[in-house]
């Protein structure tokens, strides 16, 4: 029998947006394979995370999803659901919101964040601000970036735990970055999010470095931080049709306040019309268009194949709520397709 580690990881109730919580269990078992269904159900104190009242405060973890842990000898980290007592999904258990599953559909997140010391992005002079954004995005050398160490560790450890990371890269703002997460169904894909970011913020707890997902973590003329929806079907991957893609964009258009409700909070500060943004009272779309609500790629548009591109998800959005309701104004589509 081996003593292992396995790190239950959840979403709490705070509003207007939720944080990650984690604490370890140990179990002594013969021959783990990364098994999620012969994990126990955990309780937790629900009133200190703001899921539950002091005089009934037990909640309930249920594993869902198993990645190795790199950083940890014997290790495993594990997504959770909370539940109440009575066996229910939590009120704050936003990836039971989840309807439809099915390897079908694709999302890939770009996640941006930036690194910060003292209330500044890294890079950042103490006082006044560094040259103009311009020379940043994409970006090599000193002053041009700063935190790629944080960076190359980060993406190295998501790798080796099994999640879903595609590549990463500098952003417009100095100390800003992004990294890329695919994953195929909707809960594969928001499980390997909550797991990418569960591992960043406990990387830059060695540095003693902030990772900041507000949407406008510098005010001003300097961009804000998103999290751009990829997404597509079979249906969108391999039949296609400009009349798909357009009639899919459309369906967006009547819905568009529904989805800026579970798209971040503050998402206001960023999507301004400006900074690669279109105004949060509006929707439009268009090929090769970052000012719009849906940008449709250049590659897709070339034999209408492929993937859209929702802009308007903040970086500090939930990915459950976001492909939950990607999902269900898809499909509210397809009807018409």
């Amino acid at each position: 029998m081996a003593n292992i580690k396995f790190e239950y990881i959840w979403l709490d109730g705070y509003k207007p947006e939720a944080n990650l919580r984690s604490k370890t269990k140990v179990l002594q078992l013969d021959n783990y394979k990364g098994e999620v269904d012969i994990l126990p159900d955990w309780s937790f104190d629900g009133s200190s995370t703001k899921q539950a009242e002091g005089h009934s405060s037990d909640c309930v973890l249920k594993p869902v999803r198993v990645y190795h842990d790199p950083q940890r000898i014997d290790a495993y980290l594990v997504v959770c659901e909370v539940y109440n007592a009575d066996g229910t999904p939590h009120k704050s258990n936003t990836r039971a919101t989840i309807k439809n599953d099915s390897e079908d559909y694709w999302f890939g997140f770009e996640q941006e964040y930036v690194l910060e010391v003292d209330g500044l992005p890294i890079g950042f002079p103490e006082k006044g601000y560094p040259a103009p954004q311009g020379p940043y995005y994409c970006a090599v050398g000193d002053g041009n970036v700063a935190g790629r160490e944080i960076v190359e560790e980060h993406m190295d450890i998501c790798l080796e735990a099994g999640i879903g990371i595609t590549g990463v890269n500098a952003e417009v703002l100095l100390g800003q970055w992004e990294y890329q997460c695919l994953g195929k169904g909707a809960t594969k894909a928001g499980d390997d999010l909550i797991a990418s970011r569960y591992l960043l913020y406990r990387i830059t707890e060695q540095y003693g470095i902030k990772v900041n997902l507000h949407p406008k973590p510098v005010k001003g003329d300097w961009n804000g931080s998103g999290m751009h929806c990829n997404f597509s079907n079979s249906a969108m991957r391999n039949e296609g049709g400009e009349a798909m893609f357009k009639a899919i964009c459309e369906a967006f258009r009547p819905v568009h306040e529904e989805h800026i409700a579970v798209y971040g909070a503050y998402n206001e500060e960023r999507l301004t019309g400006l900074h690669e943004t279109q105004s949060i009272n509006d929707f439009s779309y268009g090929v090769s268009d970052r000012g719009a609500s849906i940008r449709i790629p250049v590659n897709t548009a070339a034999n209408w194949k492929g993937y859209l591109e929702d802009r308007r998800p903040a970086s500090n959005a939930d990915p459950y709520l976001i492909v939950a309701r990607i999902i269900k104004t898809v499909e509210s589509a397809n009807v018409l397709v």
